[in-house]
């Protein structure tokens, strides 16, 4: 049960400015947003990624939860499925939606201007959970 006092212990809105990126598993920069270490969430986070001209993500899967991404810029093909055989191509205003348990590695289609795209995931510390994915091993 929460009392008055409970409530007005916790910050009622936290605001998160992003001064550097992170590495992270997959292996692009990442600026933090929301997160459980940033802003207390408890079911969320949300962050800014960037793809480097020509660049890409190491293939991955994240392990039980939501994957939302919407691009800002740029153009971006995600392979994915077994063996990362399947393909979509998004750009600027496109919504990605990625399952649990997809397999998928993200390129940047422009050798010359950075794609990025805000990603949001029903995990406030998803990085814990994003695995290597080695196409070959799935045919």
């Amino acid at each position: 049960m929460h009392t008055i006092a409970d409530e007005a212990e916790k910050p009622l809105l936290v605001t998160v400015r992003p001064d550097r990126e992170i590495a992270t598993r997959q292996r692009l920069p990442y600026f933090v947003g929301i997160s459980e270490a940033s802003a207390g969430a408890q079911g969320l986070s949300m962050h800014l990624v960037v793809v480097p001209p020509g660049g890409h993500a190491e293939p991955h899967v994240h392990r039980g939860y939501e994957t939302g991404i919407y691009v800002l810029e740029g153009r971006v093909e995600t392979r994915y499925g077994p063996g990362l055989r399947e393909s979509v191509i998004n750009e600027a205003g496109d919504f990605l939606f990625i399952p649990p348990g997809v397999p998928h590695q993200p390129f940047n289609l422009s050798d010359t201007e950075p794609a990025r795209a805000i990603v949001a995931r029903n995990d406030a510390n998803e990085q814990e959970r994003v695995e290597p994915y080695d196409p070959a091993v799935d045919p």
